[in-house]
């Protein structure tokens, strides 16, 4: 249900709330259609909470992520596989005006980071994974891999 609130007798409508059971439903469609992308990468990438927003495309012989990063520069986005978890992670700053010497007479712009991580199946190599960042797209390429098959062994018995 939509939050309302008001301020000097004018509504104040909370966007999250407003669009939270959209996502909710598109979470659930998706992932009603498509449970194996749960399974291969290892937790909802259709998380309405996480940022930065993905999307998840599955081929014959990889997984290819997307996802959107306006204003950030390639030195300071990090992607890294450690322990079978992808990691997504960067920093934002505005480093345009030295602000120790200034009076900020406002502040809009804010200093963030984020950190996204995904754990990788056993389907996924985590050793090959390839990146490209450009004009604020990432993109990830996870290769798949063939599952190892148990290995037959004869015992002797004696």
């Amino acid at each position: 249900m939509t939050k309302v609130t008001f301020h000097r007798g004018l509504p104040v409508i909370d966007r999250d709330s407003f669009l939270t059971p959209f996502d909710r439903m598109f979470d659930e469609i998706v992932g009603k259609s498509f449970p194996e992308i749960n399974q291969q990468v290892g937790v909802n990438p259709f998380s309405n909470t996480a940022y930065p927003k993905v999307n998840v495309y599955e081929y014959d012989d990889k997984i290819g992520v997307i996802a959107e990063i306006p204003g950030l520069d390639k030195k300071d986005l990090h992607v890294e596989v450690e322990e079978g978890v992808l990691t997504v992670s960067g920093e934002k700053s505005h480093g345009f005006f030295d602000e120790t010497k200034a009076k900020v007479l406002r502040r809009e712009l804010k200093h963030s980071s984020f950190k996204r991580q995904f754990t990788l199946g056993d389907m996924l190599d985590g050793d090959n994974i390839s990146a490209n960042f450009k004009d604020g797209i990432l993109s990830i390429e996870i290769p798949k891999i063939e599952p190892a098959l148990p290995k037959k062994s004869v015992v002797k018995i004696k």
